[in-house]
């Protein structure tokens, strides 16, 4: 995986998600350990569909929010207390339809991962609901201490997830796909060939960006950025276009294993961008642990650059939003044949971190090609390797003024096992351009940090998107 850096000899769906995790504390004695709660649901809209409030309530005994409830638009976050058999909390997530078409729910899906001692329902949204313009439904949710627990579980931990699928209702009553597809409340041509802006073929009702250089070019924070994607939800992903100092993407020795059990070999660093609960793990399963701390990078963006280089007029006009920071892996047993862009998106899909600033996504890169061989991650670095060929030219997101490298947001493992310490990169030299992955620790001259954080939905823009006339945020 690392032959890049060695050879160049360089030094339409709406889906609302319902995720608790609850962790059990140790000690049983008298039932006074606490269960911890936290919770997030999150609606993935392209029609207008936003969560627009969450109350918590008490429902029985000593349950309590450790911190009030908030939400976005797009997702409402909760953490809870839960001290005795028979406590429960109650929280309802109200969800508007602001758009101008009527929605229909499709289906509901539901994990209640198989715990016995957490009891589990939600109410209030069913099967054919229609969520008509202007209206509100609201989603409870009951998480209990199930009152028949008697001993310590032997199960500490779970995940439960509620997923809403919605799509658009067209007059007759039948479903029809589609979506909002204005920039910024203008009307942008939709193409199949060249530059410019295309439906996203991996997930319907998401415009992207491709091609050598589409007119995306959009003013903020008083620099120059690119439009990645109109985002299902509304909001815009959006890349700096001139890359930060460089640094490490986790610095040598940052997180050790013994409170980042997935971090095996801390001197190279910790592919992981932010802290997840529970178990953090690659899709195969090959490599799996703990990640209870953030990397160095999240750190430097997030308490650093957000607070002292992005100004208040700009702060206003961003949003806090989901990052998909799940593993990409490196199929290097079954091989770059098996591997494809929706694998990839999968595995980014897994785990999930809802801030400021983040990375860009190894998919976004990859979508962002209009050559036809740009098929996934592996197959990229491989032929880059082998070849010396560019499978994913003709792609804006390698024309950074000054790159050489630049990390993406997502961690590295290997299908045969390892690749903790290792993130993916994107890299522009003699040789080519592509994505690879390298220790985590580097910085030195080479791997460099690219803001990439997501405007509000409510945005409005002006201009044609090009360099000499960008998108100005009005």
């Amino acid at each position: 995986m690392n032959k890049r850096l060695n050879r160049t000899n360089r030094n339409y769906i709406i889906a609302g998600l319902c995720m608790i995790l609850v962790i059990m504390g140790v000690g049983y004695a008298a039932f006074q350990s606490q269960l911890k709660i936290s919770g997030t649901s999150n609606i993935a809209s392209n029609f207008l569909v936003k969560i627009t409030d969450i109350q918590s309530s008490v429902q029985s005994g000593q349950a309590s929010d450790a911190e009030a409830p908030t939400h976005t638009d797009t997702t409402a976050t909760f953490k809870t207390n839960l001290v005795s058999p028979g406590d429960s909390m109650k929280y309802d997530i109200t969800v508007e339809n602001q758009g101008n078409i009527d929605a229909v729910l499709e289906s509901i899906e539901i994990n209640d991962g198989n715990n016995p001692a957490i009891t589990f329902q939600t109410s209030g949204i069913e099967n054919g609901d229609e969520l008509q313009v202007s209206q509100s439904d609201v989603l409870t949710v009951i998480v209990s201490y199930d009152s028949n627990v008697t001993s310590q579980p032997e199960n500490t931990s779970s995940i439960i997830t509620v997923t809403l699928n919605y799509k658009q209702k067209d007059g007759t009553g039948g479903i029809t796909p589609g979506g909002d597809q204005t920039i910024g409340g203008q009307e942008v041509e939709i193409v199949e060939s060249g530059d410019g802006l295309y439906k996203d073929t991996y997930e319907e009702g998401r415009l992207i960006y491709r091609g050598q250089n589409p007119n995306n070019y959009i003013t903020f924070n008083d620099e120059t950025w690119r439009i990645i994607a109109k985002e299902t939800d509304g909001t815009y992903k959006i890349i700096r276009n001139d890359v930060l100092p460089y640094r490490p993407f986790d610095e040598a020795n940052h997180r050790n294993t013994e409170n980042n059990s997935y971090c095996d070999d801390p001197r190279y660093g910790c592919g992981v961008y932010a802290a997840v609960d529970g178990t953090f793990s690659s899709q195969s399963g090959s490599q799996s642990g703990t990640v209870t701390e953030d990397s160095s990078i999240k750190i430097y963006l997030n308490d650093d650059y957000y607070v002292n280089n992005i100004n208040s007029t700009a702060k206003g006009q961003m949003t806090s939003h989901l990052f998909n920071i799940g593993v990409v892996e490196w199929l290097d047993q079954s091989g770059a044949e098996a591997d494809s862009i929706e694998k990839n998106i999968a595995g980014e899909k897994k785990y999930q971190w809802t801030g400021n600033v983040g990375l860009v996504n190894v998919s976004d890169i990859l979508r962002a090609s209009i050559n036809p061989p740009c098929t996934s991650c592996t197959s990229v670095a491989n032929n880059v390797f082998e070849s010396g060929t560019s499978n994913c030219d003709s792609n804006y997101l390698f024309e950074i003024p000054d790159m050489t490298a630049y990390w993406t947001i997502n961690a590295v493992s290997y299908e045969s096992g390892g690749g903790s310490y290792d993130a993916w990169y994107a890299f522009r030299d003699s040789g080519g351009v592509g994505v690879d992955s390298y220790r985590a620790y580097a910085g030195g001259y080479l791997f460099a940090p690219l803001p990439v954080v997501f405007l509000k939905s409510s945005t409005t823009l002006s201009g044609s998107g090009t360099s000499e006339d960008p998108f100005t945020i009005v």
